[in-house]
């Protein structure tokens, strides 16, 4: 029976490596501090080891399993020891570069890379394979149709607060964010943005009861074309993957946009971590307090100025006394994500959440019972 490993425990875990424990696979849990994974466990029976990476490339077999819940700059470094051990690897983090550089070397073994495979990448991926089969399948699919794609996702407090934000850990990475310039499509051209505040925008979401949000373009959007297999031909007027926030955010936060957009070099980076130790301290999550996650992907063709389709994917989900929605999402996802390894559901290579149907409604259906809302909204049918 192949054996997982399961590396690293911090808050966005804990969920999806007892259900895999639950479940009955053989779990091996790796964290520099053992005392932090057993508290993690709350009683349930593993293997605990301190992490390193020595012992750890020693311990993997050939048909293992390896799920990084570290760091991003950890995963090649545990993905090459899995190539090494004849090893599968799984994290939820976007591919980079250098992961998707393994991928010749993952295929020539028969093993798996898939990444991709937490909430936001992820979900988002899932929702979106669902609505471009659902739309190929709706007898309205034509390359004349101007079509639009929308995904957002966000981190909220379930109880909102005057700073429209609240932080579960480090702010350090949503600060540098903010800094990093992102690539979409608007009205048939590449849409860049240096700044996010830039290029806030009103998003209607439809969930049971309406809800108004702002929404910014991140990362470059314009892979995914691809990855979703949206035909060469398509007409794009819109395309982009982005972040949800709670209405007023952008002024809540207008001097934190302000000060960020003037830092520079080792000054601004030493700055930058001023101001994330500052906000965690002013800003934190409480213990128990609920956080909420709220996902939106909308995929609407057009012909001749006329909506012939018009579907959004949306998710709403809290904290409750399961612990937070983020890490239910997170983590069970990537649950999933190593039993379809597990089971030879996933083609050797790098790869990202799977666009096979069959998984996206059988992990759905699993995301459906960590959210308290999961619908597909035909807003056709609602105008």
């Amino acid at each position: 029976m192949p054996r997982l490993h399961w590396v690293g425990t911090g808050l966005s875990t804990r969920p999806g490596l007892r259900r895999l424990i639950e479940n009955g696979h053989d779990v091996v849990v790796w964290n520099r501090t053992p005392a932090k994974a057993l508290a993690a466990l709350e009683g349930l029976s593993a293997d605990v080891r301190a992490f390193d990476p020595d012992a750890f490339a020693v311990a993997l077999q050939p048909g293992d399993i390896a799920v990084s819940m570290l760091p991003g700059d950890w995963h090649v470094t545990i993905a090459q020891a899995c190539l090494a051990a004849g090893a599968h690897f799984v994290s939820s983090s976007y591919i980079s570069p250098q992961m998707q550089a393994l991928d010749a070397a993952f295929r020539d073994q028969g093993l798996v890379s898939i990444n991709e495979v937490g909430l936001d990448p992820g979900i988002d991926h899932l929702m979106a394979h669902w609505l471009v089969s659902d739309y190929r399948a709706s007898g309205v699919h034509d390359p004349a149709n101007e079509i639009t794609f929308r995904s957002y996702c966000g981190g909220l407090p379930k109880i909102p607060n005057p700073f429209r934000y609240k932080f579960s850990w480090s702010p350090l990475g949503v600060l540098k964010a903010l800094r990093s310039p992102s690539r979409s499509l608007k009205d048939f051209e590449d849409f860049n943005v240096t700044r996010p505040w830039d290029s806030l925008t009103r998003y209607d979401a439809p969930l049971p009861a309406p809800e108004s949000f702002e929404v910014y373009p991140n990362r470059d959007s314009l892979p995914f074309i691809a990855e979703y297999d949206f035909d060469p031909d398509w007409r794009l007027r819109t395309f982009v993957r982005g972040t949800l926030r709670l209405e007023g955010w952008a002024e809540a936060w207008d001097d934190l946009f302000r000060e960020i957009e003037g830092l520079s070099g080792p000054e601004g980076e030493t700055r930058l971590q001023e101001m994330s130790e500052t906000l965690l301290q002013q800003h934190q999550f409480d213990d128990g307090e609920a956080d909420r996650v709220v996902m939106c992907v909308e995929l609407r063709a057009d012909r001749a100025g006329v909506p012939v389709y018009h579907k959004t994917y949306v998710m709403d989900a809290h904290g409750d006394d399961r612990g937070s929605a983020m890490a239910r999402l997170v983590s069970v996802t990537v649950s999933l994500a190593v039993e379809s390894v597990l089971e030879g559901e996933i083609a050797p290579g790098v790869s990202a959440a799977p666009p096979d149907l069959r998984l996206v409604d059988r992990w759905l259906s699993v995301v459906a019972k960590q959210a308290q809302h999961l619908e597909i909204v035909d807003n056709l049918d609602q105008a």
